[in-house]
């Protein structure tokens, strides 16, 4: 084989299916992708955006931004759902069982969806960025739900 190439292990893999996804969200603060992943398949995905049949922020603009809301907090002041939680609510509405999965997300889950993970059996979680969400963090290590900051290869 003369031309060199690199094959990704799993991580980068799914992490980079989380940053395609990610690219459908409609928020127009951050964009975030999330994949369900067990035994090397992907369960469900899901990014940052408006329920079903409601309009986005793209096209409302931002509530959150409107009435100079950090980052971090008040999440319900937000037309959107986050992306985990939209992986969750697919997963859920096509039947498919996440108990012992991994997520991998390109963003740090906030206490709302680390509440939900612990809950649905998560069992693992990738984020590439931070977010400024200690709770989140502390709820995550007390369940046992392993939170690995991902960095991509260069």
């Amino acid at each position: 084989m003369s031309e060199q190439w690199q094959r990704p292990d799993w991580e980068e893999y799914f992490m980079t299916i989380a940053g395609q996804v990610a690219t459908r969200s409609t928020c127009l603060r951050r964009r975030v992708g999330a994949v369900l992943v067990k035994d090397k398949r992907i369960l469900a995905t899901g990014y940052n955006g408006a329920p079903r049949n409601l309009r986005h922020c793209n096209e409302t603009g931002c509530l959150r931004e409107q009435r100079n809301i950090p980052s971090g907090q008040m999440h319900e002041i937000c037309r959107a759902l986050h992306a985990e939680q939209n992986a969750l609510l697919q997963a859920a509405a096509y039947g498919v069982q996440i108990e012992g999965a991994a997520m991998f997300c390109t963003t740090q889950p906030c206490t709302l969806c680390a509440k939900m993970l612990i809950n649905a059996g998560v069992t693992k979680i990738y984020a590439s960025e931070k977010y400024p969400d200690d709770m989140a963090t502390q709820l995550l290590a007390e369940a046992g739900v392993e939170l690995i900051f991902y960095e991509a290869k260069k």
